[in-house]
């Protein structure tokens, strides 16, 4: 198979010298072929890593306060053209365009197979969607072709996105803590600590209660999203059935008035054929006439 076509863009990389009190910039041009045609199952894992990895990227530069020592153009940097940065580094030759594309059809995949499985009971009616052949997938308007690598990756990715892990913690829980007196504390004490204990642990119990409820409210606004796409997919089923039906009817209607139009053609032709033979009829019948009256006088 030959290779497919590759699309060059140049791109520009910048570098930094520093000599005495000023700063001298070069930039180096740089031609990448992109590549084009269908993705391969190691791109896809490829592009799907860079995502992951980008996610993490941009919570650990949220939950961060700026550094006024970083330059404005790191903290500013463009989310596809990093990912593009790491697939190109890691053997996937595509576009930043290529990779917004491609990982918006993967998450469409993706929620169709999810919201399947959700329903899938492993009957015939509705088996499972690793069980079906293809043309069966595309008869419920399901992908035809997304692997189970490509779909626990995907799963990653999107759990992560829904129940972000606590990457820093803050620096109050850093800190050294208070130096002890060397005397005893007296009994006062003792109840305060008491009653900051269970104040914390009260605290502790609300904020999971918290966590516990915005969970609840992402799991319901993910059903009702699914919910909503199902409505709006059959809807657009719907529609194209309209189409379909109306555009059949058209083409019978057509057929019907060129049928019309081609015996009205003939029904013509007919006709002038009779009136030439009728008129041919009539001439040899005057020209009879005339060769009689000729032979009688």
């Amino acid at each position: 198979m030959s290779e497919p076509p590759n699309t060059p863009a140049t791109i520009l990389v910048g570098s930094h010298h520093h000599s005495g009190g000023g700063a001298a910039t070069t930039s180096t041009s740089i031609v990448r072929e992109y590549r084009k045609g269908n993705w391969t199952l190691q791109e896809t894992l490829i592009l799907i890593q860079a995502k992951k990895l980008d996610d993490e990227r941009r919570i650990k530069a949220n939950s961060t306060p700026p550094d006024p020592k970083t330059p404005a153009f790191r903290t500013g940097e463009l989310r596809w053209k990093w990912v593009e940065n790491y697939c190109w580094n890691n053997g996937c030759l595509r576009s930043q365009n290529q990779c917004n594309d491609k990982w918006d059809n993967l998450l469409r995949d993706y929620k169709k197979v999810r919201e399947y499985q959700m329903r899938s009971d492993g009957s015939d009616e509705l088996p499972s969607y690793w069980n079906m052949e293809k043309h069966d997938r595309k008869n419920r308007n399901l992908p035809s072709n997304l692997s189970p690598e490509i779909y626990e990756a995907l799963n990653e990715v999107v759990h992560r996105r829904s129940y972000p892990q606590k990457t820093n913690q803050p620096a109050s829980a850093l800190a050294s803590p208070a130096t002890v007196p060397a005397l005893p504390p007296p009994p006062v004490t003792s109840r305060a600590a008491a009653s900051e204990t269970s104040e914390s642990s009260h605290t502790n119990r609300s904020e999971k209660s918290g966590s516990d409820k915005k969970r609840k409210k992402i799991e319901n606004l993910e059903s009702s999203i699914f919910d909503g796409a199902s409505v709006i997919a059959g809807a657009l089923q719907s529609c194209e059935e309209k189409k379909e039906k109306r555009h059949r009817q058209i083409m019978e209607l057509e057929e019907r008035r060129l049928r019309i139009e081609e015996t009205r053609n003939e029904v013509t032709r007919q006709g002038v054929t009779g009136l030439v033979g009728a008129i041919n009829s009539l001439s040899g019948a005057i020209q009879s006439l005339i060769s009689d009256r000729r032979d009688h006088t």
